[in-house]
């Protein structure tokens, strides 16, 4: 692999790796420009019931997942910097206690930036196509409290359940947010996203400290 991280949070591991080839999907031939897109899975020993390998047919839930990575991280990329390329990001989930899609984004991003970083070096591109750092955490409502990070029993116990991404300059970049019973309220979710930015910016600098 181009680029390789294996990132971990709590006890959810996630082995996030880049490949970089030459070539662009169809509807993007004759653009100038680049390509980035995502696969995700789940080891099928990353939970303590074993989960079944998918082959041909996709869950709703993994093509939810790996669209989310491909989208997050394509928002931090100059694709005409990237040129005719394209960027292969593989999420290999070792071991599972809930925040596999947030661990993923985030130990995706330090890969393609390690990738980017060494065609750099090589002289295959003048400067990274990178233009700002992204990074994503889950916030939960457990019991009239706001978590960060859920592992798997406070995710399912959560009254609310928000995942939230968002660029180095703090502006959001997408918002998956679910009241598991009855709903929640505007000051609520604005309540959420205080503690999200919270942890996105200690995630941005340990990406950071990472990419040294």
């Amino acid at each position: 692999a181009s680029g390789s991280v294996l990132a971990k949070s709590g006890d959810t591991q996630v082995l996030c790796s880049v490949t970089i080839k030459p070539g662009v999907p169809r509807f993007l031939e004759n653009t100038g420009k680049g390509w980035l897109t995502a696969e995700y899975r789940m080891l099928p020993g990353s939970t303590p019931q074993r989960q079944e390998r998918e082959f041909m047919k996709l869950s709703g839930r993994t093509q939810e997942i790996q669209r989310l990575i491909g989208r997050s991280l394509r928002s931090c990329l100059d694709m005409q910097l990237l040129g005719y390329r394209t960027i292969l990001v593989d999420a290999d989930v070792l071991q599972a206690d809930a925040g596999t899609r947030t661990t993923s984004i985030n130990g995706a991003f330090v890969a393609v930036a390690d990738a980017l970083n060494k065609l750099v070096q090589k002289g295959d591109l003048a400067r990274s196509p990178l233009i700002r750092q992204v990074a994503a955490v889950s916030v939960g409502l457990l019991e009239g409290e706001l978590f960060l990070d859920l592992n798997y029993l406070e995710d399912v116990a959560a009254e609310i359940d928000c995942n939230v991404v968002m660029n180095g300059d703090l502006n959001i970049i997408e918002i998956q947010g679910t009241a598991e019973e009855g709903s929640f309220s505007r000051s609520q979710l604005n309540q959420i996203l205080d503690v999200a930015e919270i942890g996105i910016k200690e995630l941005l600098e340990a990406q950071r400290q990472a990419l040294v």
